[in-house]
């Protein structure tokens, strides 16, 4: 047998599984659904270790031996043989929400379960293995113990704040428990002891280890079940003036449909498209971490190929295979599956921002453009006109070749206007500053705005051909103007505007850059080959040697890689199960009817071609239907009731680990990216604010040492503003790196960068270090002489002898003078002293009778008399005591 023990991170509690190892194709897991103390545990492997020993009393063999030790289970999965066990032995953070940590998996260990002696071998057994292990689990995996990654943060704390009543009454406690969302954050109940906790199913597209836990799903406890998402995440910390804010960015890709640039392409029978990524960006100040009292926004949108059923044929080896159209579906039956799926997760308006070629020589990319204006005009009219699908094309490629046109500039004049539309999340209402202070952008805002915030009602669908570099770029620019909201509304900036080259948008870019490139590797084989410095200009020459080797990379990726890394996709994702007597996986000529599940059997029912979305969704639209209180929705939730003194909801321990060494080396909100440490620039004492406009060339990385540099650079930052643009572009040296990739039709277009100014570059430079105390004139713009001057001296002198005989009396004539003649002379007022009228005159605050009596007892207890304790204290004491020690 091998017998499973899992642990709280306290290590005070215990669960044991019982694994049968004498089924040779069966998987036999017993679980006692006990909680075990750690001196339980204990004895328990003591009597296992005694009695499975070879001979009794024996001490040198040893019945009981430890395999792994790991961080939590994937799943199980079968092949020919027998099950295997996968275990995450390796782990790292990546990010923190509200004390709930994301980590990465570094490493994975697959045990055989079957013991020898009852194994039945099969020839394929080890091909089939090293196929399931080409989905490499040590990249861009993730999951969380505490936090449901499935679902977005909206979602996540609209549950939280579900009535309770009508959870209690309606929700029963099943076997059945799935994701543990917020155990620890809890609803207190109307007093008594009992605090409330919600469990939630997860979203299933999402999760990509869902056929793996398929196995165990109805028979073990869910604190066993570990959800995984494949994608990216990435967190920094931007720093305004000291104070902590957490910008995080998570990309959930779909395990629906899931696959490699050109064998997957457009959408399945069921709605799924290709390349479907869901990236939600979280902004938060993480001097408060608690979801219930500290200020956290969300913002979602989505990336997704065409759905509709096209494919590209990459048999013929060429760049850019052409574009077939594979069954005709004049009903738009595929897209209004995809946009059903969408209304009830995401709700109204959903926006979609084509960006594939308008005019082409050949037609390629066109056609994709035509089916989809002609699929999303069918559906709309039957939605009522204020939920209508907003269609939006903008051929990027073209306005890019174009000299009249900035491309980022009309990216968000388009940004605005989405995110004007859709409104973003956020968990605290209109901020003082935004009512004293009023905006006009503010005021036009979308969403929905309730008592207790904002949500976010309907999404932004962007789209290219692979979904890839074009996208990225629109994206950012979208999630670039959402930040400036975001900020706006938890009261950190006076506008919601935020300029390039600023350290906050440097960060975010960055952030964007390795999202993008990490969903380019996943699905396209290489990085990104434009980023958004190839879009605004300003990309250093060597940029395209690198996006050609990119391409290269992309393209031998796609002829000679993807067929196998699709194999392993589909076997991973349970698409193919592999059966004795039918085909091996290498066999087939296709996985097309793997994907499609109406090539093997007809459906039943047939969707209405006018009603087509789900009975329900209309109802409630601008909201998303996973989102409101209703029946359906309520049998996915759970409730579970804790003691207020339990351990588990104990926030505080969880997170901070009072008990536990701690090395400041290794604590996680230390090492990641810092706004201040990783962007602003190292000699700049002017502003350290992260929304001020800095030189294209001027980062925290990049440090100038000379002192006519520094000079030349403190001169730039002042005229910047005010300079006029440069008469051409030979008059800027062809070295500058900032202008390096610029255009000629850059003329006439509205820079979004500041002027670029050509800085000379000396051979000597001598690099300064951040301990180095600056010179008045650096920081200042002047220089202090060291001895004041004879005319300045005689001034001073002047001026303290003046003072000194204003209050200069006769000692004799002081004891005659009269009041009123003192009064003339001098006449002090104390500062504190207010008239009724004066509008500095302030009231004590006062002091609550509670607060009156903590401090007595304060006081009372520093003189050694202390105060009989109360039941609650007793209460909290003997819990304590029991966690801690017993």
């Amino acid at each position: 047998r091998y017998f499973l023990v899992g642990s709280n991170p306290a290590e005070t509690k215990y669960r044991v599984l019982k694994i049968d190892r004498t089924e040779p194709k069966d998987l036999v897991i017993i679980d006692d659904k006990h909680v075990y103390t750690q001196q339980e545990v204990r004895e328990l492997l003591g009597r296992l270790d005694l009695g499975n020993r070879t001979k009794i009393g024996q001490k040198g063999s040893s019945g009981l031996s430890r395999a792994v030790s790991a961080f939590g289970v994937v799943g199980f999965v079968r092949f020919l043989e027998g099950y295997y066990i996968v275990l995450i032995t390796k782990r790292r953070k990546m990010a923190d929400i509200g004390g709930h940590a994301i980590y990465k998996i570094e490493d994975t260990n697959m045990i055989y379960i079957p013991n020898d002696s009852v194994r039945v071998t099969h020839p394929d057994e080890a091909r089939y293995l090293r196929i399931f292990q080409n989905v490499d689990l040590s990249s861009n995996f993730y999951f969380s113990y505490s936090y449901d990654l499935s679902h977005s943060l909206q979602y996540n704390l609209t549950v939280l704040r579900m009535p309770l009543e009508t959870l209690k009454t309606e929700t029963t406690q099943t076997r059945q428990e799935s994701f543990d969302i917020f155990e620890d954050e809890g609803l207190s109940t109307q007093g008594g002891s009992g605090v409330f906790g919600i469990c939630s199913k997860p979203y299933e597209k999402y999760v990509w280890n869902g056929k793996l836990l398929e196995a165990v799903k109805n028979t073990v406890h869910r604190d066993w079940l570990l959800y995984i998402i494949h994608g990216f995440c990435g967190q920094s910390k931007l720093l305004i003036y000291g104070r902590p804010i957490y910008v995080t960015l998570i990309a959930r890709r779909s395990s629906k449909f899931a696959g490699t640039r050109f064998l997957k392409r457009g959408a399945n029978c069921e709605g799924d498209v290709a390349n479907e990524v869901e990236t939600e960006q979280i902004l938060y100040d993480a001097s408060v971490m608690s979801f219930s009292a500290g200020s956290y926004s969300s913002y979602v949108q989505v990336r997704g190929s065409v759905p509709l059923y096209w494919s590209q044929d990459i048999s013929t080896m060429m760049p850019k295979p052409p574009i077939t159209l594979d069954q005709a579906d004049p009903f738009a039956h595929v897209a209004a599956l995809h946009f059903d799926q969408m209304l009830q997760r995401f709700g109204s308006p959903i926006i979609i921002l084509n960006l594939v070629k308008e005019r082409e020589k050949r037609k390629h990319e066109r056609i994709l453009s035509e089916e989809l204006v002609a699929a999303v005009t069918y559906l709309n009219q039957f939605l009522p006109p204020e939920h209508a699908i907003i269609y939006i094309p903008w051929d990027m490629a073209k306005y890019t070749k174009s000299k009249l046109c900035n491309v980022l500039d009309r990216l968000n004049v388009i940004a605005e206007s989405v995110v004007k539309k859709t409104g973003f999340f956020v968990n605290r209402p209109d901020s003082y500053c935004s009512i004293l202070r009023p905006d006009e952008k503010w005021n036009e805002l979308g969403g929905y705005v309730v008592s207790t915030g904002r949500l976010q009602t309907g999404v932004l669908r962007t789209n290219c051909v692979d979904c890839l570099d074009r996208t990225n770029t629109a994206q950012f620019m979208v999630g670039k103007c959402a930040l400036a909201y975001q900020l706006y509304s938890l009261g950190l900036i006076d506008k919601p505007n935020l300029q390039f080259d600023t350290d906050a948008v440097r960060l975010f870019e960055e952030l964007y850059e390795d999202h993008g490139d990490t969903l380019s590797l996943q699905y396209g084989g290489s990085q990104l080959v434009h980023r958004v410095k190839t879009y605004r200009k300003i990309a250093p020459w060597t940029q395209h040697s690198k996006d050609i080797m990119q391409t290269l990379s992309r393209y031998y990726s796609n002829a000679f890689s993807d067929a196998d890394r699709q194999d392993s996709i589909n076997l991973f994702l349970g698409v193919f199960k592999p059966t004795e007597g039918k085909p091996h996986l290498w066999e087939l000529p296709t996985d097309f009817y793997l994907h499609h599940k109406n090539t093997l059997s007809l459906s039943q029912t047939r969707r209405s071609y006018t009603y087509w979305w789900t009975t329900g969704v209309l109802k409630h639209l601008p909201l998303p239907f996973d989102e409101v209180t209703c029946a359906e929705n309520r049998r996915k939730l759970t409730v579970k009731k804790f003691h207020k003194y339990e351990e588990e909801i104990d926030i505080h321990n969880e997170f901070f680990r009072p008990y536990e060494l701690s090395s400041f080396d290794e604590t996680f909100c230390l090492a990641m990216t810092n706004s201040i440490r990783d962007f602003m620039p190292k000699n700049v004492g002017i502003d350290p604010s992260p929304f001020t406009v800095r030189k294209p060339d001027e980062t925290g990385k990049s440090v100038l040492g000379n002192k006519s540099n520094r000079e030349e650079t403190v001169l730039q930052r002042k005229t910047a503003a005010s300079a006029p643009p440069p008469p051409s572009e030979e008059a800027v040296s062809s070295s500058s790196e900032d202008d390096s990739g610029t255009d000629k039709e850059d003329e006439g277009a509205v820079s979004q960068r500041s002027t670029p100014v050509k800085v000379t570059d000396t051979g000597d430079n001598t690099k300064i270090t951040e301990n180095v105390v600056q010179s008045t004139k650096d920081v200042y713009g002047v220089n202090l002489s060291d001895v004041p001057s004879e005319d300045d001296l005689t001034i001073y002198t002047r001026f303290v002898q003046l003072g000194q005989s204003q209050h200069k009396q006769d000692k004799s004539s002081q004891q005659f003078c009269s009041k009123h003649h003192l009064d003339r002379v001098i006449n002090l007022i104390p500062i504190s002293s207010f008239s009724q009228d004066n509008i500095y005159e302030v009231q004590p605050p006062r002091a609550d009778r509670k607060s009156i009596e903590i401090f007595h007892a304060h006081i009372q207890a520093g003189r050694g008399n202390m105060q009989p304790l109360g039941k609650d204290d007793f209460l909290m004491y003997r819990e304590y005591i029991r966690n801690r020690y017993l």
